[in-house]
Parts: structure tokens; C-alpha cells; sequence
């Protein structure tokens, strides 16, 4: 017997179509169309300028993905595929062969990968298919497993199964992977005063209050009366999983409201990673369960980790994180500046603002080990406000000391545009301080216009339009480059130290830096290179008519007092 599909029984799958080419998208919808078990209804995404609001505002199932959409860099367009979709499925496409390609791709993030040379109907229907009914079992697992845990359900047969998948999903991408086991402490007293129905009611809020700290790709069961598990999938390093361990702690140290009462819990954390502590899920969770008995010996809530070097490694980052945020409040942190000379005068023309830390017992610590830990926890944002008020202040002070028309340029951290009011917060920083707007610049990378870049483009043009100017950072190392340059309000450029140190040993660097100063000059934008350390360097700089230069070759970053005799003794040596 023959069964007509109807339209009742057969899935539509949306589907977001990356490719420049409308040909494409035609040639796609051809091979999809007529699946008697599918329906593909197809959005098109032609322009990188539409993509961002595309990704994440429109429906869909899953992206397919032609490899040559993207700003310059397959890798980094990826990722940002993956994140700003909230990890939908994609489907690579491209012309090479899949072992020239496809392994890559799927590590980097891809769902699958298909070559155009042998692309037919039946290869994209399979793996459309098999996408869309891998993402419907996931999210139908998630579902279950959140009604599960709100349930107060226990179920370790169906965790060992999640942790088995999710390492087999591991191995097959070289990922790391990791393992939370927490215990309530002291449950048993909660029982014995407020009964069984109580406690677990506390454990489905408090299973509410975790769930939401993690990603949706993170799983999170109940496998004991007072005890969960999270599985933290595509783990980096250990700072991703002290980052986690950050937001849980914070969670589980928040009261929690069960039959009217206000109720403080504290709990000890366990932490086994794949591959260092196992690559079973029983010796995950008994390595786990060892090194959360490790943490009981701890008051409060508190982690330990199965392997002692992560230990050890997370345990500093959250210190330096917690020392950071005394930090801040308590005037421990200061600025140095860099002069940036004019290479046609020798000149003074600005300086660039550098933040250096005091720790009050290890003395001055670099930026390289603090600031990464600044933007992971977002401590960056306020921080990176307090530079821009010092920058102000010392703006406004220049002038006072005989030094007019000096240039302050402040790093603008990716992170500052998480932040929705900082345009407003600027401008009233700004409007304080009482300077002259056109004497303050901003860098910034091109990975600061990643996260929106629609919002961050809004944001430059308003605060251009009080007479801030803009310089691109590392001008050279990233994707998008030209793209930026052609709609962003950028009046400077500053190329890459990697670069200009390689003058001498690189024809390639020769090459790099003639073609950034004369695509910027072109366009009206100025050139500053950093990193100018050698007499060679400087020449060869001059020689391309490069505008300035930033470097050891003159000074290094230096704090406000030595940087205020530095300018009074070149403005001596000028007048002899």
C-alpha cells in the first residue's frame, strides 16, 4: 500500500541561506524541493549588512552555509555564526573536497560540510534532514531534562547517557569537556526541620537559578536527593570553566524563597575534565564526586578540581578576578602614556593611554595577565569607563601645563558594547570633564564590532557627532578590515607592531605596511605604527610617508609625572 504524504505529516524546516549568489539560492531550493518528507522553506541572507539582524531575529532551523559569505576569516565568521544563532546547526558549503575541508570546518564549529562537486538531491536532503531531527531531539532532551530536574525527577541512568554522548561529541571534535558535580551541604538538617516536600522544592528553585546561568548547550540533572550534575560542553581552557563556576557559585550564595521563607544554602563544587581526568563517564563522575568531598573541607560554598594543575589555574584566575574588583575601588589602578611622535616634525602630536595595575603585594602587573580576566568577567566595562575619565582629566590638565592640542587616545574594549547605555554613559563622562572633544580618540579592534555590529556602528556615529574621533587598533590582523574602513567614521589607522618589527626580515612585512599606507592616505585616513624600536624601522616608515610613529624607538608608556617632564624637555631641546 501507497501513503500520500499530506500536509499535516509532512515537517517544514526552516532554513537561513548564506550566499552572496541568488543563483545559488535558486539551485538549493531546486534540490530540496519535492521531499516528500520535508518542506525547506528558505530565507535568503545576501549581504553581510543584513546578516547580523537575520541570524538573530529571524525563525529558522538551521543555516546553511556557502564558505565564501563571510568578513575575511572563515574561522572567526564561524564562531560568530555559531554564538549569535544560539548554536543552531550549520551546513558548510563549499567547492573543495571534504578532506581538504570539511574535518576543519566540523571542529571549528560546523554541523556538517558538503563539497559543490558532488552535491546532489539526495546528499542535501539527507543532510538537511538529519540536521533538522538532531536539533528537534535536542531540544526535545533539553525540555525533558528541564521538566525532569523541575520535577524533583532522578534519573542516572538517563545523566550517563547525556555524559556518554556529550564525550563522544568531544572526541570526535578534539574539545575539551567538563563535569560539575554539586552537593548541598548539611541537607540532611534542612529535611529533618522543614520535611521532604521543602526540600525538594528548594532543589527545583535552585535548579531554576542554575539552569539559568549556563549556556543552552549545557546540561544540567538532578542525580541524587541533594545532589546535581552539569555537563559544560566545548570547553576552551580553564577560565571558561572559572568563569562558570563564578556565575554557580554567585547563584547558589543567593537566598532562596521556599513556603515564605528566605533560605541560604551553601554547597561544595567537584570538577573533572575530559580528557585529564577520565574519558568514561564513570570515572568522570567518580573523579568528580572526589574532588567535590575535597571542596567539603572548605567552609561555604566551594570547588575543588580532580586535576590540581586546572585547580590551581582556575583558583588564580578567580583571585586575580576578585582582587580586580578591589581594585578598582580602591584606586589601585593608574595609567601610563606612550607619546606618538609626527614623523614629519618630531613632534609630540598625542599619547596613547595604557592601563597598569598596583597590587598592593605583587607590585605593578601587567596588562597581558589582567586584562584578560577583566573582559571575561566584564569587570572591563567599568573599567574601561574609569580610563576615560583619567584620560579626560588628564586631557584637561595638559592644556593647563602648556601643552594644548594633545591627542588622547583610550582602548575601547570589545565588552564596552555589550554595554547598551554606553553612548550615554560617554557623552555624560565627556560632558563632565569639559574638554575638547576633538583631543580625545578612541581605538578600537576589529573583534569590538563582532558581537553586534549594527549597534556598534550606531554607537560610533553618535558619539562622532560630538567631535570624537576614532583610530583602528592592529590595523592588518583582522577580518574585515577594508569593510571597516569603508563604513565606520575611522579617521586613523595603526599598524600592527608584529609588522613593523618584521621591516628587515620580511619583504612580505615591506609589502603589508606600503599597501596599509597607501590604501589609508587613499582614503583620507591617517597612519600610526606601533611597536617603532630600531633606526631601520623608523627610516623605512618615513621613507612610505608614514604620518606617526609609536614606540621604544622614543619612549616607553610612562606615568603622568614622567610623562609631563618628557614634554617640557622636548619643547627645551626645541627652542635651543
Amino acid at each position: 500500500m501507497t501513503v500520500v504524504p499530506t500536509e499535516a505529516n509532512v515537517s517544514q524546516v526552516r532554513i537561513l541561506v548564506l550566499t552572496t549568489e541568488h543563483a545559488d539560492l535558486l539551485w538549493l531550493g531546486a534540490l530540496l524541493a519535492g521531499d516528500l518528507e520535508m518542506q525547506a522553506d528558505l530565507t535568503w541572507c545576501p549581504d553581510l549588512v543584513d546578516c547580523d539582524d537575520l541570524v538573530r531575529n529571524t525563525s529558522y532551523d538551521l543555516i546553511i552555509w556557502d564558505c565564501i559569505f563571510h568578513s575575511g576569516s572563515e574561522s572567526s565568521f564561524l564562531q560568530y555564526l555559531t554564538v549569535s544563532s544560539g548554536e543552531k546547526p550549520i551546513l558548510a558549503i563549499s567547492a573543495e573536497p571534504h578532506a581538504d575541508r570539511g574535518v576543519e570546518l566540523c571542529r571549528l564549529g560546523a554541523s556538517d560540510y558538503l563539497s559543490r562537486s558532488n552535491l546532489d538531491r539526495w546528499g542535501l536532503r539527507r543532510a538537511v534532514r538529519c540536521l533538522w531531527y538532531r536539533q528537534q531531539l535536542s531540544e526535545s532532551a533539553h525540555g525533558q531534562l528541564g521538566r525532569d530536574v523541575a520535577t524533583g525527577f532522578i534519573n542516572r541512568d538517563l545523566f550517563f547517557d547525556r555524559l556518554q554522548n556529550a564525550l563522544i561529541r568531544a572526541k570526535s571534535a578534539s574539545q575539551r569537556l567538563a563535569l560539575l558535580h554539586i552537593n548541598l551541604d548539611d541537607f540532611r538538617s534542612f529535611n529533618e526541620s522543614f520535611g521532604y516536600r521543602q526540600s525538594d522544592l528548594l532543589m527545583m528553585r535552585l535548579a531554576e537559578r542554575l539552569r539559568s546561568e549556563l549556556r543552552r548547550a549545557d546540561s544540567l540533572m538532578r542525580i541524587g536527593g541533594d545532589e546535581f550534575a552539569i555537563i559544560i560542553e566545548r570547553v576552551d581552557d580553564a577560565l571558561d570553566v572559572a568563569h562558570v563556576i563564578r556565575k554557580l557559585v554567585t547563584a547558589i550564595g543567593e537566598p532562596v524563597n521556599v513556603g515564605g521563607q528566605s533560605i541560604v544554602v551553601s554547597a561544595s563544587l567537584g570538577v573533572a575534565t575530559y580528557p585529564e581526568a577520565g574519558d568514561s563517564p564513570e570515572n568522570l563522575l567518580r573523579r568528580a564526586n572526589r574532588a567535590m568531598f575535597e571542596a567539603k573541607r572548605d567552609p561555604g560554598t566551594s570547588y575543588r578540581y580532580y586535576d590540581r594543575e586546572l585547580h590551581i589555574t582556575a583558583g588564580h584566575q578567580l583571585r586575580l578576578e576578585a582582587d580586580l574588583r578591589n581594585a578598582l575601588r580602591g584606586n589601585e589602578l593608574e595609567l601610563y602614556y606612550q607619546p606618538r611622535i609626527d614623523l614629519a616634525t618630531e613632534e609630540v602630536r598625542g599619547v596613547e593611554c595604557l592601563l597598569r595595575w598596583n597590587h598592593p603585594e605583587r607590585g605593578l602587573v601587567g596588562p597581558d595577565e589582567f586584562i584578560p580576566a577583566a573582559e571575561h568577567s566584564g569587570l572591563i566595562v567599568p573599567i574601561g569607563y574609569w580610563v576615560i575619565e583619567q584620560a579626560c582629566k588628564r586631557l584637561q590638565e595638559s592644556g593647563e601645563l602648556g601643552h594644548p592640542g594633545l591627542v588622547f587616545a583610550v582602548n575601547l574594549s570589545f565588552r564596552q558594547f555589550h554595554d547598551r547605555k554606553m553612548t550615554e554613559t560617554i557623552f555624560r563622562i565627556i560632558f563632565n570633564a569639559n574638554i575638547d572633544t576633538s583631543l580625545l580618540e578612541l581605538e578600537l579592534t576589529e573583534s569590538a564590532m563582532m558581537h553586534d555590529p549594527e549597534y556598534a556602528q550606531r554607537c560610533l556615529r553618535e558619539l562622532n557627532q560630538l567631535g570624537i574621533s576614532f583610530a583602528l587598533d592592529d590595523f592588518g590582523t583582522g577580518f574585515s578590515s577594508l569593510s571597516n574602513l569603508q563604513h565606520l567614521p575611522i579617521s586613523l589607522v595603526k599598524i600592527d607592531k608584529s609588522f613593523v618589527q618584521d621591516l628587515g626580515r620580511s619583504a612580505d612585512a615591506e609589502h603589508i605596511i606600503k599597501a596599509i599606507i597607501s590604501l589609508s592616505h587613499s582614503l583620507q585616513i591617517s597612519v600610526v605604527a606601533e611597536g617603532v624600536e630600531t633606526e631601520g624601522q623608523l627610516e623605512f616608515l618615513r621613507q612610505q610617508h608614514c604620518d606617526e610613529i609609536q614606540g621604544y624607538y622614543y619612549a616607553r608608556p610612562m606615568p603622568w609625572e614622567r610623562l609631563v617632564e618628557f614634554l617640557n624637555n622636548r619643547d627645551k631641546a626645541a627652542c635651543l
